[in-house]
């Protein structure tokens, strides 16, 4: 039998429980307004380049593999970073983590400013990636010191939508600057954002007062939170069914924030502008899913259904539905049906983003739920290393560029169906709290 530790000291940053109910609402929104706009600051830093893709390659002269390897080496060091700053969550507060993080961005955009080489912006992506690694991990952390479990839902669906957001809003942002000013332009213009950004974070940024409330299930009666082996926890069925989500999502992510674009201007024959608002179309779908799932998954909890049910098989749903139309778009070629496969194949997986964290949060104690959002997030955002590169590779290594996608969008898919169906399967909140480990 474990026995529970000591209740950790409250960090000097902590706010503590409100004297007044209504004040602590009022912050909680407050602080959950400026982390959705640094997701949104969060998620245009990383659809940038992208978006600039075609005018890069263009005046660099680079090849569709180049790209790509620019494109991945933001994820170089996002998952080490990832999961440094979760465990250095339990010693340092979300105000700071958060505020440094958002400074580095904008120090990460200004080499492409001076030089202008593919040296230059694999530089610039590799700290970028390094400081945006434990972002949406660390973010989430942030909110749910906000909240109590039973209301997690909707903040967690803001969270996650300030990356359909980002998409939505940067995508004709950043297209307008780089058409009429010049692909650098965009890139300054996400530095100043992030240097505003920090600032107004740092002045209302602050910790909740559930930072260490016990986690359902992990209590000594009425006791202080319980601490778990991280190897029991990292096995937990749940956790890794998390992860298995979040990897296939952030597989459809990681190829529609590099190949999207140049897709859809060289396979589809759209302008940069049709292009921004399809992209901007496809985040608004996601965006409406993020906002219609996520409270659905709060009241279905409160009515008593198991979170295997609430929030475990609709992320695995979605990612399998989403990488069955990954591998049905080469084999379309009707324009409307292409353009709802396109959505549901780039949209439909957001809801596993906010549900994955969920569910870790079901089975893990708060006093370690940084550190463990911090691994599950590295770990399941591996794809960013992995699909951009492999998508340049496929390009070239093609007949044609529309046989490259075809493969591209194919393995894809396979990806996403087999990550769906192991999430579906290994996600069992009630089960694993009770059995922390490995099961049968």
């Amino acid at each position: 039998m474990i026995k529970p530790q000591s209740r950790p000291a409250p960090r000097p940053d902590a706010a503590g429980p409100p004297p007044d109910p209504r004040t602590g609402r009022r912050r909680a929104w407050v602080v959950t307004a400026l982390i959705v706009t640094f997701m949104l600051v969060n998620y245009a830093d990383k659809s940038v380049l992208g978006l600039a893709a075609v005018p890069i390659m263009d005046e660099l002269q680079i090849s569709n593999s180049t790209y790509g390897l620019i494109s991945s080496s933001f994820a170089l060091l996002f998952s080490v970073s990832g999961m440094v700053v979760g465990f250095a969550s339990s010693r340092l507060s979300c105000r700071v983590l958060l505020f440094v993080m958002a400074g580095v961005w904008a120090v990460a955009q200004l080499p492409v400013l001076f030089v202008a080489s593919v040296p230059a912006l694999m530089a610039g992506r590799v700290l970028l990636g390094a400081a945006e690694g434990p972002a949406a991990s660390m973010s989430m952390h942030a909110l749910y010191k906000w909240f109590p479990e039973d209301r997690r839902g909707l903040p967690s669906a803001l969270q996650i939508s300030g990356a359909a957001l980002g998409t939505l809003i940067a995508a004709p942002v950043v297209t307008w600057l780089i058409s009429v000013f010049g692909w650098r332009s965009a890139f300054a213009a996400l530095a100043v954002t992030s240097v505003v950004w920090s600032l107004l974070w740092w002045r209302a940024g602050h910790d909740g007062p559930y930072g260490h409330e016990p986690a359902h299930g992990a209590t000594s009666g009425s006791g202080p939170a319980t601490r778990l082996p991280y190897r029991a926890l990292l096995v937990n069925g749940t956790v890794l069914g998390s992860i298995a989500g979040a990897f296939g999502a952030s597989w459809a992510l990681a190829l529609s924030q590099a190949w999207l674009p140049p897709y859809l201007r060289t396979q589809l024959g759209m302008s940069p502008g049709g292009a921004a608002t399809l992209i901007s179309g496809v985040s608004a779908f996601s965006f409406v899913l993020l906002l219609a799932v996520s409270p659905l998954v709060d009241a279905l909890k409160r009515r008593g259904v198991s979170s295997r049910w609430s929030s475990g098989a609709p992320q695995g749903i979605a990612v399998g539905v989403a990488g069955l139309a990954m591998a049905a778009l080469p084999f379309t070629d009707a324009r409307a049906l292409l353009l709802v496969l396109l959505a549901v194949a780039f949209g439909a997986h957001a809801i596993a983003f906010p549900l994955h964290y969920m569910t870790t949060a079901a089975v893990v104690p708060p006093a370690q739920r940084g550190a463990v959002f911090g691994v599950v997030a590295a770990t399941g955002t591996l794809p960013g290393l992995i699909a951009p590169y492999l998508t340049g590779h496929l390009l070239d290594s093609a007949p044609s560029q529309g046989a490259g996608y075809t493969r591209a969008f194919l393995l894809s898919a396979a990806v996403m169906l087999v990550c769906g169906l192991v999430a579906l399967t290994a996600i069992r909140p009630e089960r694993d709290v009770r059995q922390p480990g490995p099961t049968a």
